[in-house]
């Protein structure tokens, strides 16, 4: 059930109903020095998007220490397999914990810089507070699903009943905070929703899945860090922080939350979601937009797919963690909840280093100051793969004529276009927008163009057709594509985004070949 024990309208104010607290410990301790004080009511409550959104008390930096006796070089080589940790340039400011986001020295083309050969194209731009345009107020909402097991969310334009639901899946390590310029823009016209997913962002569990000590013990290290002991609580011996149980989830979600079939938006890993969702619940899905959805998910063998490879493996995400996994946990998670570590990732994953991330910077940093957020984090990792593989969902959304829509940032160093346009590759009457400057999260580098595509994309759905689909004003672009340079204004300064849509009769061989024309030409005048 929805759990909404009070909702306020009025924008500019927030009301938590949950206070993450940062408690001091001797340093030698190896554990994390943070507990969760969780206050009694569960609320549902409203703020405006231009304040701080975060609505925690200053993160500071989590020490932990590793133990002495782990072979490191066993934690080296999980630590570089994990998504997002690859070697780079970190470009991080300062020494304090404020300054650790990524340098502001490269921007989105200035308008001067364009090509007059591309068409331009004005579209919308954020709604701006000092113009008078807060946009619409976003409410933060707990959603209790199992027992023990609460889901946060946000939504938003909750007032427009006869427009179309939108539901946003966030990427892994975020939450619904990254959607913060959707719900904002978006919800005046829609009513959309974003939602943690079960072990991340602020779906992290309340209670301790595995207690270092029972009830009536002494630990000090007992509120400190969770899930860690060894016996698990009954609520959470089948407890597996897995894609098949936010698939789950999301079921549930759009069934008893929202009440019908919806769009569904996901980014890297949400858009694995987004499509395994699609694919095994076609009636509650109205269409799938990607962003830059990462085409695989998980190590392990899934136990129903492949039952007897799965056997070779005697744990699998599940609580309470085995001993080895508790000590490599203790020292990757050092490395990856670190400021420093945080400010590389983003500082990858974001192609327009103009782009302020000082807020995701922070969610992120605060969500692994909860105690449940290692032994979460190590859930994730060792979860089996889902049942069905990427290729298989979008075959069985094909078959299902579930519509759906790529748009990926052309500048992504992990899931590169050339995944985007394999899926093309597959659906080829699938709109395909290619983002440029744009990396791994284009609705929040470059939201007014995802919020611009976005719009007609539903527009056109909702309208049979009537309504083309964006940049479409020539018939025979949906056959063999167009580029288009759109331009919007941001904080009083005008920018241009490259957008090319693929027809089609797009064929991976020829973008192949052309790519390589470029990147000779390119070479040719530089020498």
């Amino acid at each position: 059930m929805e759990l909404l024990s009070f909702c306020y309208s009025v924008p500019c104010c927030r009301i938590d109903s949950l206070n993450w607290k940062l408690v001091e410990k001797s340093l030698n301790s190896s554990r994390s020095k943070l507990f969760l004080a969780r206050k009694s009511r569960i609320a549902c409550t409203a703020t405006n998007s231009k304040l701080d959104s975060s609505g925690f008390s200053d993160p500071k930096h989590l020490n932990c220490s590793k133990s002495e006796s782990l072979d490191q070089r066993e934690g080296s080589r999980l630590l570089g397999s994990l998504e997002g940790f690859q070697s780079g340039d970190s470009n991080i400011l300062g020494e304090s914990y404020n300054s650790y986001v990524i340098g502001r020295e490269e921007s989105a083309r200035n308008v001067s810089e364009r090509d007059d050969t591309v068409k331009k194209v004005l579209i919308p731009g954020l709604p701006d507070e000092s113009n008078g345009d807060c946009g619409s107020p976003i409410s933060s909402c707990f959603w209790e699903w199992k027992p023990k097991l609460t889901v946060h969310y946000e939504k938003s334009g909750s007032e427009n009943v006869k427009s179309p639901p939108v539901l946003f899946l966030p990427g892994f390590g975020v939450g619904s905070f990254h959607y913060e310029k959707q719900l904002n823009d978006l919800g005046r016209e829609f009513r959309v929703w974003a939602v943690d997913f079960l072990g991340q962002g602020m779906s992290l569990p309340s209670e301790d899945p595995a207690p270092l000590v029972k009830e009536g013990g002494v630990s000090e290290e007992k509120d400190l860090v969770w899930g860690f002991g060894e016996e698990t609580e009954p609520w959470a011996n089948e407890l597996v922080y897995s894609i098949d149980l936010w698939q789950d989830q999301v079921r549930n979600f759009i069934e008893q939350v929202i009440g019908e079939p919806v769009y569904v938006v996901g980014n890297s890993l949400g858009g694995f979601v987004a499509l395994y969702f699609a694919a095994c619940n076609p009636q509650l899905v109205k269409g799938v937009t990607l962003l830059n959805a990462t085409p695989f998910w998980g190590l392990l063998p899934n136990p129903i797919r492949s039952p007897r490879l799965a056997r070779i493996f005697p744990w699998a995400g599940t609580f309470p963690l085995p001993a080895r996994v508790k000590k490599l946990t203790e020292f990757v998670w050092q490395k990856i909840s670190d400021p420093e570590s945080i400010g590389v990732v983003l500082n990858q994953v974001y192609a327009d280093h103009s782009t302020n991330v000082d807020k995701v910077f922070s969610r992120i940093l605060e969500t692994t100051q909860h105690p449940a957020a290692a032994a979460s984090f190590a859930s994730i990792m060792f979860a089996p793969k889902a049942q069905l593989s990427f290729e298989e969902t979008l075959s069985r959304c094909q078959m299902n004529n579930v519509p759906i829509c790529l748009m990926y940032g052309k500048e992504d160093p992990w899931v590169k276009p050339v995944w985007g346009l394999q899926v093309k590759r597959q659906l080829p009457e699938a709109p395909y927008y290619e983002i440029s400057p744009a990396g791994h999260c284009p609705h929040d580098e470059v939201p007014e163009v995802v919020n611009y595509l976005l719009r007609g994309w539903i527009g056109n759905l909702e309208s049979q057709g009537s309504v083309v689909l964006p940049l479409l004003d020539d018939p025979t672009s949906i056959q063999y594509g167009i580029s288009r340079d759109l331009e919007f204004v941001r904080e009083g300064s005008r920018r241009l985004v490259r957008v090319h849509f693929f027809g089609s009769r797009f064929s991976v061989w020829s973008w192949i070949g052309s790519y390589v024309k470029s990147l000779v030409k390119g070479l040719r005048i530089s020498s």
